[in-house]
């Protein structure tokens, strides 16, 4: 649903979240649709010493249709990354929606010929990226239908696609000043994706650790990593392998130590033929929670969905509580800095400005 027209708010006694602590109370102005200065005329709201956050940003999501954006509000989610659309309309569609999420989106994914990915209906109708000659036409035809960086779907079992495409893709688009994303769930795919110099790996791979030597060089390369732990844990279960997600947990607890950014993703979709589906919006929560399970603090996972993803996507007017910036914020009931899943907790929500109004039925 859609919220309601933007209006001037002075949201008096809230304790904001800046990144490292929650603070004492304060008042924060919403002009419009970003975060003001000048509480005159503004209609006050007394917030009784709840927490202010910035608005939860879901680093790796597959949005269904347009109505999907106000399920990701309803849940104090303000900004979702599509990582691979099949349909450029309905990414048109979604984007620049008032008092409702908003969206990036990788648009068509890049794939190969014999991609893993074909048993997902319209895969197969993608064009495929047959040589690394192919790589600057794919990538300028993907930002020509509007997509904000780039995904590449790869396997280490995926003959369609070899390092070297990967590698000119990531050339290409560097050129244009666009990230690259790369779908990996193995330690081979892992291994690839770095050689080849992308941005992002989305996913953590089950049953299997990443080296030392392999988390040391994402690290010096700043790359980042998505680990869609959620995801993750529901394919450990839909495989009878439950056991396996012990080695994702501790994967990311590594890479978090050794420096590499971990960002909060869900991949949750409602996509035919994948093996689990986490629920938009609600999974996102599960996802901090994952994280702090995996070694990082609470400020640190708070951080994952808000102001890293914002920094690493580009989004420079959103991801902290500062006046001049887009004014998506969630207001709380709980500290989550004493507990995660206080995140849950969610009283009032704000997208650019716009006050959203929760449905009755929409829970923790």
């Amino acid at each position: 649903m859609q919220g309601i027209a933007s209006r001037k708010f002075a949201l008096r006694n809230v304790r904001v979240f800046d990144g490292r602590e929650i603070g004492d109370p304060t008042t924060v102005v919403i002009d419009g649709s970003v975060i003001g200065v000048d509480a005159a005329g503004a209609e006050v709201v007394d917030a009784g010493g709840a927490v202010l956050v910035p608005g939860f940003i879901d680093a790796h999501v597959h949005l269904d249709d347009v109505e999907t954006l106000d399920v990701y509000a309803a849940h104090g989610v303000t900004t979702a990354l599509d990582m691979g659309a099949l349909s450029p309309e309905l990414v048109a569609a979604q984007r620049d929606r008032i008092g409702t999420a908003s969206m990036r989106s990788a648009g068509l994914p890049i794939v190969g010929s014999a991609d893993a990915h074909a048993n997902v209906p319209g895969i197969d109708g993608i064009p495929a990226v047959s040589g690394p000659e192919d790589a600057e036409a794919a990538v300028a035809l993907r930002l020509a239908g509007g997509s904000d960086y780039i995904k590449i779907l790869f396997e280490a079992t995926d003959e369609g696609l070899d390092p070297a495409i990967m590698k000119a893709v990531v050339v290409a688009a560097h050129a244009h000043r666009v990230k690259v994303v790369v779908h990996a769930t193995s330690p081979e795919a892992y291994a690839t994706a770095v050689d080849a110099g992308v941005d992002v790996l989305t996913h953590v791979p089950l049953g299997a650790r990443l080296s030392e030597s392999e988390i040391g060089r994402m690290a010096v390369e700043q790359m980042v990593v998505v680990p869609t732990l959620t995801m993750m844990e529901g394919c450990a279960e839909s495989f009878g392998v439950g056991a396996m997600f012990a080695a994702s947990l501790q994967s990311v607890g590594a890479l978090h130590t050794t420096g590499v950014p971990i960002l909060a993703g869900s991949d949750a979709n409602a996509t035919p033929g994948v093996p689990f589906h986490p629920a938009h919006g609600a999974s996102l929560h599960h996802e901090l929670e994952l994280l702090v399970r995996a070694g990082l603090s609470t400020v640190e996972a708070l951080n994952a969905a808000t102001m890293l993803p914002a920094r690493h996507f580009g989004l420079t007017d959103r991801g902290t509580i500062a006046p001049g910036l887009r004014a998506d914020l969630v207001l709380l009931d709980g500290d989550p800095v004493a507990d995660i899943r206080a995140t849950r907790a969610i009283r009032g929500i704000w997208c650019g400005g716009v006050e959203y109004v929760r449905p009755e039925h929409v829970g923790g």
